[in-house]
């Protein structure tokens, strides 16, 4: 049986694309982190920028809406000295019948260097990768249901941030896991840092039981299934991606899965509260934990910024000091 490599590494086992977490081993994922910690310090300076990209183009192809991911990508490359330009995906090429890999033949030929890919059809990033320069480096800001990568990073991020050690943890990923790029980032990437007890949970119709082959437990109970976590990540019902009534509403669905105080206090006491944005106030979680003391949302999009500065570095292999 021939050996097939990663296409997210190189021969030496470097990264030089991200399209998923899974795959990837612990020592790139810890160097991600342990980069992107450099990184933070970087948001605290008067002057916010590090001259590892200048000279480099980052293309930003935003096939999908988007706030936080495209705008925390758009800050870091330029945190980075590179040139951004961002695709009006609406009035380019594309929109015109273009394909996507002569899009992306065309803007090569522009000299890009990264590109930053969001699209709704799962796989779109790994076709461009595949089709690149060996210069050019591709990262994947979200495809389809299948992955958010940068997403997983900076949820890991955050968790080493307030709680250090994967192998003590108990995570507990909440809501609309079916439909999760998130969710299938995060639980590729916890497994992979030695977190042992990882846990989904939410009703039967968004949480399909094939992901025990994950090594995920599988909770169709809210107290239940977050009983004794340090960490709660909630996360939104994606409406626009479900066919045909998977809920009867999201009112309903509040009252079964949303995140309140009262239901929190199943979880440790010490426990941190996660959401990947937008959230959903009164739909999978409550304002009271949301703007509380226990959550670390916020925290987690200012961290975004420096796990993505520390992707770009990495990739295009200047990674130096930050």
């Amino acid at each position: 049986m021939l050996y097939k490599r990663n296409p997210q590494l190189n021969a030496h086992g470097e990264l030089i694309h991200l399209l998923s977490t899974e795959g990837l081993g612990k020592d790139i994922l810890t160097h991600v982190l342990d980069t992107a910690k450099r990184f933070v310090a970087v948001s605290d300076r008067e002057v916010k920028k590090v001259p590892l990209l200048r000279g480099k183009s980052v293309f930003n192809l935003f096939f999908e809406n988007s706030t936080r991911t495209r705008t925390t990508f758009e800050i870091a490359a330029k945190r980075l000295s590179a040139d951004v330009i961002n695709l009006d995906i609406g009035k380019s090429s594309t929109a015109k019948g273009e394909s996507l890999l002569d899009t992306i033949s065309n803007l090569s030929a522009m000299a890009a260097d990264i590109f930053v890919v969001r699209h709704s059809e799962s796989g779109a990033p790994y076709l461009i990768a595949q089709h690149v320069a060996p210069h050019v480096h591709v990262i994947n800001a979200g495809d389809g249901r299948h992955a958010h990568p940068t997403q997983g990073l900076l949820d890991m991020f955050t968790i080493r941030h307030y709680k250090g050690d994967f192998t003590q943890l108990r995570v507990a990923i909440v809501g609309d896991v079916l439909h999760s790029r998130v969710a299938r980032s995060d639980i590729h990437a916890l497994s992979a840092l030695g977190c042992p007890d990882v846990r989904v949970v939410g009703p039967k119709t968004l949480v399909p039981e094939d992901l025990r082959h994950l090594g995920v437990r599988v909770f169709h109970d809210l107290r239940e299934g977050i009983q004794d976590c340090d960490v709660v990540i909630a996360l939104r019902l994606q409406n626009e991606r479900m066919s045909g009534a998977l809920l009867p509403s999201s009112h309903e669905y509040f009252k079964a899965f949303g995140l309140t105080p009262e239901r929190l206090e199943a979880a440790s006491p010490n426990a941190i509260v996660m959401h990947p944005g937008p959230i959903n106030r009164g739909v999978e979680i409550d304002s009271a934990v949301a703007d509380g003391a226990q959550s670390v949302i916020l925290p987690q999009v200012t961290f975004g910024i420096a796990v993505r500065m520390a992707v770009m570095s990495i990739v295009a292999g200047n990674e130096g000091q930050a």
